[in-house]
């Protein structure tokens, strides 16, 4: 059986519904909560990165480590995906930069296709403009031989694609609802940074999850064909 190597931040953001759509296609899907215990040995054949509440720019050896763990993996061709911090670590493991944005994103936001995301393998075969679940106020920097999938109006950069199987989301395609509401309680001030009350975070999300489920679906059927 193929192994997909799942590297958690916090025990609470975990691999959601990418852990059934890897296990329907033959992957045992195995977690490491990077912060408190050390790196696997080997990514597998898959590697797969999760959010957090931390910032890649922390000065925690851990995140240097993960980071250099991450660029042998890519250097190993194995398919990749990285979401929120997961995607924000890939970003600087390949030359670019994150930074502070204008305001943060919480609970349901709509993105738009970057005309080179209308042309990407994956988000061509849906929707140009279509509601995704974010959690993060820290944007990314792309260099400029990596172009932006898709964009919200404060982010330019919410998706983009290493090579043909190295994606970077900053946006929470996995998440289930019991996901939704542990974040909502395990980082109330982010709650009350949106200015959104938990409830309605979570009663704006549930309809939108659907869709979303189908895009991680998707995607992952992408990275691992």
């Amino acid at each position: 059986m193929k192994i997909a190597t799942c590297l958690q931040h916090v025990a609470f953001e975990g691999p959601g519904v990418f852990r059934q759509a890897l296990e329907i296609r033959g992957y045992s899907v195995r977690s490491t909560l990077v912060p408190s215990e050390e790196l696997p040995q080997d990514p597998g054949d898959f590697l797969l990165i999760m959010g957090g509440p931390m910032s890649v720019n922390d000065p925690e050896p851990w995140i240097a480590e993960e980071r250099q763990f991450l660029q042998e993996a890519i250097a190993k061709d194995i398919p990749i995906l990285g979401i929120c911090f997961g995607s924000q670590l890939l970003a600087t493991a390949v030359g670019g930069s994150v930074a502070p944005g204008l305001c943060v994103e919480i609970g349901m936001v709509p993105v738009t296709l970057t005309d080179e995301g209308q042309a990407d393998p994956v988000f061509n075969q849906g929707p140009s403009t279509f509601q995704v679940f974010q959690w993060h106020g820290e944007g990314i920097s792309l260099p400029p031989e990596i172009p932006s999938l898709v964009a919200s109006a404060n982010f330019p950069v919410q998706a983009f694609r290493v090579r043909e199987r190295c994606y970077g989301l900053l946006f929470h395609l996995e998440m289930e609802e019991a996901g939704i509401q542990a974040l909502c309680r395990e980082c109330p001030e982010d709650v009350l940074k949106s200015g959104v009350p938990p409830e309605t975070i979570h009663a704006q999300a549930i309809r939108h999850l659907p869709l979303s489920h189908q895009l991680a679906d998707r995607l992952i059927g992408h990275l691992v064909q």
